[in-house]
């Protein structure tokens, strides 16, 4: 799944195009991706507005346009195409027309979403955005905010990183990378840690995060921000699809957390205590 970084990428390489250029004409053939609207509504309401900023909150894409906001979540295999006017290929899903070229919605597995709201409404005010917790570079993420967000979480810290209420746009990868840099042991449960662990925690997010965008996320799976850049944070992977640690040499165990593939380090990330 796209997280944080490689929406980021995302973003900034749409931003570059679209901004300013009309839509023409809206198609959707995949109505499930259509969310909190019928197709026909969605399609109506979006001809003619006009691209004027893309934004991220989490893993979400924020189209502005000139009257209506557009939500759009990447999920397992989400990905957008530029093309001139062409056939629609198999998994292009929605495609939005433009003067002088198509911006296609390509979902292999059809799991993305998007949802239509009008401009005069503040979408970071309601869901899903308003159910989200702070960004990794949110002057609100503190260890005081984690410690109480944690205090009642008996599950591992990995499953509550999981959760984008606690802190958003992490997923499997960068949450194995970060508790890897922190040395925490994955299976820790939440409640567990203290104050100095989650400080570490935090400076581990906002150091791996910000590097991954630098590069422009990873490559694992089928992501690519477009058909000529693609991520390079694959190549600094610490832990994750890893065979040895890199700092002691030991094999790189794994274990089942939220039902995700967990990559770790028994020796450099011990079971910590308060």
């Amino acid at each position: 799944m796209p997280e944080l970084p490689e929406v980021e990428s995302v973003r900034r390489y749409l931003e570059c195009i679209v901004i300013g250029k009309k839509i023409d004409c809206v198609q959707v053939y995949c109505p499930k991706i259509i969310q909190n609207c019928a197709v026909e509504s969605f399609t109506q309401k979006l001809q003619g507005q006009v691209f004027q900023a893309i934004r991220r909150r989490g893993k979400y894409l924020i189209f502005e346009c000139s009257d209506y906001i557009l939500l759009s979540h990447l999920r397992m295999e989400g990905k957008y195409l530029f093309h001139p006017r062409r056939e629609i290929k198999k998994h292009e899903h929605v495609v939005f027309q433009m003067a002088d070229m198509d911006l296609i919605y390509q979902d292999t597995r059809k799991f993305g979403t998007m949802h239509l709201f009008s401009k005069t409404v503040d979408v970071l005010t309601i869901p899903p955005l308003s159910l989200m917790g702070p960004e990794p570079f949110a002057e609100e993420l503190t260890a005081s905010y984690l410690y109480d967000a944690l205090k009642n979480k008996k599950q591992a810290i990995k499953a509550s990183l999981l959760e984008q209420k606690i802190i958003c746009g992490l997923g499997n990868i960068y949450v194995d990378e970060v508790l890897f840099d922190a040395k925490i042991h994955p299976g820790q449960a939440g409640n567990t840690l203290s104050l100095d662990n989650l400080q570490e925690l935090i400076s581990s997010i906002q150091k791996i995060i910000a590097r991954a965008i630098e590069l422009g996320g990873t490559t694992i799976r089928s992501f690519t921000v477009h058909h000529d850049i693609h991520g390079r944070f694959q190549n600094e992977l610490q832990i994750h699809s890893q065979d040895k640690c890199p700092v002691c040499k030991q094999q790189v165990k794994r274990m089942r957390i939220a039902g995700r593939t967990t990559y770790y380090c028994a020796v450099c990330q011990s079971v910590d205590k308060k």
